[in-house]
């Protein structure tokens, strides 16, 4: 229970403090690693409150000099942060677009640049997700998204939303499958209690996505699910895994 109190404590102190950093950051004209690095320690506050440690594997697969969309499970509040602290280059979460309703926060999640999407709305999604195509081409950034549009309440994942794959058949930029471990121990769906415990993100081979198209997207996201899936059940690595400090 004091675990509980303390992340709860430090996340109401960082929340607003971080976001209105994202927020002076923007009316200053703020180059995008600084909101990177805003996100980043947001991030590692929280997770530091927890007792959470995040470690990596394939992290080798992260193209520093290229744009890449990055495809995760989602079992908890804690993918976010741990995903955030993991990724070593500029990136940008696609949610709904209920998060930018958000007081403080939600101005600071579009001043840095993240993606919100009318789910009610497919053309206005469409133009959410075309416009980040072309922000992730220019800087050679990467877009992080949950295909499973929630959170899954048991761990398994759950049925991919078409929709999320809209952004790899505009752009044809890779898709890198992302599998977060350990994340539903901290703070499953619907929990309020958080645990320590160590996180894994684990990187998997990326999944050129230049010959798909409308007409074969399901085979896309059988593959992106498929390769989900593997991750998810692989034996955690004792070599080569890169640690990730959280303060």
């Amino acid at each position: 229970m004091i675990r509980t109190i303390w992340a709860y404590v430090i996340g109401a102190i960082a929340t607003p403090l971080f976001s209105t950093a994202a927020i002076v950051g923007a009316l200053f004209r703020a180059q995008p690693p600084y909101f990177d690095a805003v996100a980043r320690n947001w991030s590692k506050w929280i997770l530091w409150a927890s007792g959470v440690r995040v470690r990596t594997e394939g992290l080798d697969i992260v193209a520093l000099d290229q744009p890449q969309i990055f495809a995760s499970n989602h079992a908890s509040w804690y993918d976010v942060f741990a995903i955030a602290v993991a990724l070593p280059k500029r990136f940008r979460f696609v949610a709904k677009a209920e998060l930018g309703l958000i007081p403080i926060f939600g101005q600071a999640w579009k001043a840095a640049g993240h993606i919100s999407v009318d789910r009610k709305n497919r053309a206005a999604a469409v133009a959410s997700l075309d416009a980040a195509g072309r922000l992730i081409r220019a800087d050679r950034s990467s877009v992080v998204i949950f295909p499973e549009g929630t959170r899954s309440a048991t761990g398994e994942l759950l049925p991919f939303k078409k929709g999320a794959f809209m952004l790899a058949l505009h752009t044809h930029v890779d898709i890198v499958p992302v599998a977060v471990v350990g994340t539903r121990h901290v703070m499953p769906k619907g929990g309020w209690r958080v645990r320590s415990g160590e996180v894994i993100v684990r990187f998997g081979p990326a999944i050129q996505t230049a010959g798909y198209d409308e007409q074969n997207r399901d085979e896309l996201i059988r593959r992106v699910r498929s390769a989900i899936e593997e991750l998810l059940a692989a034996p955690a690595r004792t070599q080569a895994i890169e640690h990730v400090r959280n303060r």
